[in-house]
């Protein structure tokens, strides 16, 4: 295996704030190639005071790109060659790491799941402990990090045009899946020529839900894997681990996000086993997790988790 290559987060390989399929490619890679990825992650308003880290390209890119509709920074795109529309893209995460030593958590008005309640804005802070892979809040204790990137994807539909990083969809995007950790795989449906892959929204830590508007975003550099799958067809992103198979809905009503994943996984049963669909719906009713992935993007999220051990 070639050493992975490095695509730096600097103005001209980030796009802020939207996906867009006629966006040039930021590096171009083969099929099966490594490529280790730097993000960033904070607006100029979230960012702190004082002395604390700050990233190569972060304030560069403030300075000289373009603002887009979302308050995410997207690394990419990444043309994989030989991938067309209606391959799979897969996705595996080799390692995810801390490039800086905060995080910052964010209220907003009508915003979050509970605007009502909680109508003022509030901008934290928050301390990362990046040898003992905690943050440190500042009502005290301590949160074990377990990073993982918010919003990656391919390239939407063209049809779609500039699309706002904000709203997750069938070609990933802002899914905010606290799952997809080091050690897991992705797999997108591909709608562009070279899939055009981008990376970013990184996330020391979330909870399911991330219900108040934000994880602890902070930046990050992940190693990912880009292999291009002419043996399968997706509709949605579906994810595994060596545990689970996970599959994932979005929609603005939470109801329907949740019987999309769950049909998801009994597609995927029926595909890797000889259960009968109505077979894998009773599994999914004996074995399987429906998780509320986010409830703040618009879009919600329910992701479906079946342990491996249970299917024939």
């Amino acid at each position: 295996m070639t050493e992975p290559v490095h695509l730096p987060s600097k103005p001209e390989t980030v796009h802020w704030g939207f996906w867009d399929a006629a966006l040039p490619p930021a590096l171009t890679v083969k099929s099966g190639q490594q490529v280790r990825v730097d993000t960033i992650s904070g607006e100029p308003e979230d960012m702190p005071d004082g002395s604390a880290e700050t990233v190569e390209g972060h304030k560069e890119v403030h300075a000289e790109n373009e603002r887009g509709p979302g308050p995410h920074f997207l690394t990419g795109p990444i043309f994989v060659e030989g991938a067309m529309p209606g391959d799979v893209l897969e996705v595996k995460i080799l390692d995810i790491s801390l490039r800086q030593n905060w995080g910052w958590n964010l209220q907003l008005p009508d915003h979050g799941t509970l605007p009502e309640d909680f109508p003022h804005q509030r901008r934290l802070h928050i301390p990362l402990d990046k040898e003992a892979m905690v943050a440190r809040p500042p009502w005290g204790g301590t949160i074990p990090l377990r990073p993982f990137f918010g919003n990656f994807g391919v390239a939407p539909p063209p049809s779609v045009g500039r699309w706002t990083s904000i709203i997750p969809r069938e070609f990933g995007g802002n899914m905010d899946n606290k799952e997809l950790v080091a050690g897991s795989t992705v797999y997108f449906p591909v709608f562009n020529e070279g899939a055009l892959f981008s990376v970013g929204d990184g996330h020391a830590v979330q909870g399911d839900g991330e219900v108040c508007l934000t994880a602890i975003e902070t930046c990050l550099s992940g190693t990912v894997q880009l292999t291009v799958r002419k043996d399968m067809t997706l509709t949605m992103p579906r994810a595994e681990t060596d545990q689970s198979w996970i599959t994932m809905g979005m929609n603005e009503d939470l109801d329907e996000a949740a019987r999309q994943a769950l049909r998801e996984m009994i597609d995927l049963i029926v595909t890797i086993s000889d259960l009968s669909p109505q077979d894998a719906y009773s599994l999914c009713s004996l074995a399987a997790d429906l998780r509320v992935t986010q409830l703040v993007d618009v879009n919600k999220g329910i992701h479906c988790v079946l342990p491996k051990s249970v299917l024939p």
